[in-house]
């Protein structure tokens, strides 16, 4: 993940996009994953490679939908993702009912707001897990939408623009 921001970073003047809007999204394993690309990018995970790795791996925002293995098993937030004020603002959508615990996506949320971080926060009464993108008769299928808001409300999406 950290690579990747990079490389998107570093093309970002052929690519078309703004190289401070760049975000991660990752759902369960992979809200996992973009977690982890924004909590930890101070230090790289991987030896670096080339001119690519010394552009900076820290997203400007993460969007984390039913992400997983963020909380232990009281629901308390894992060390290792414990957030700092500098932690990218984060955009959280859980299903009460997942099998995959809205606990980690209510810890880290309360910890980057207790951090002096930025943390918006949707959590569904059904929906299982795995809702997605997919259409719905539940209305977790409409946290895309609140999603766009949010980055609009942050100047990281533009009105009427379907990307940053």
């Amino acid at each position: 993940a950290q690579r990747a921001v990079s490389l998107v970073r570093s093309r970002a003047g052929e690519l078309g996009i703004d190289p401070q809007r760049i975000g991660i999204l990752g759902f369960s394993a992979g809200g996992n994953l973009a977690a982890g690309a924004c909590l930890k990018y101070a230090k790289r995970e991987y030896e670096p490679l080339d001119a690519v790795d010394a552009v900076s791996c820290r997203p400007d925002f993460g969007v984390l939908v039913y992400p997983a293995y963020l909380a232990d098993d009281t629901g308390q937030l894992k060390p290792e993702y414990a957030p700092t004020k500098e932690t990218p603002p984060m955009f959280f959508a859980h299903a009460l009912d997942d099998r995959v615990s809205c606990d980690n996506s209510i810890a880290l949320a309360r910890a980057l707001k207790a951090a002096g971080g930025s943390a918006e926060l949707h959590v569904y009464a059904a929906g299982g897990h795995g809702f997605g993108l997919r259409p719905s008769e539940f209305p977790c299928h409409t946290w895309p939408a609140r999603c766009g808001e949010w980055l609009m409300q942050r100047g990281l999406l533009k009105a009427g623009k379907q990307t940053p």
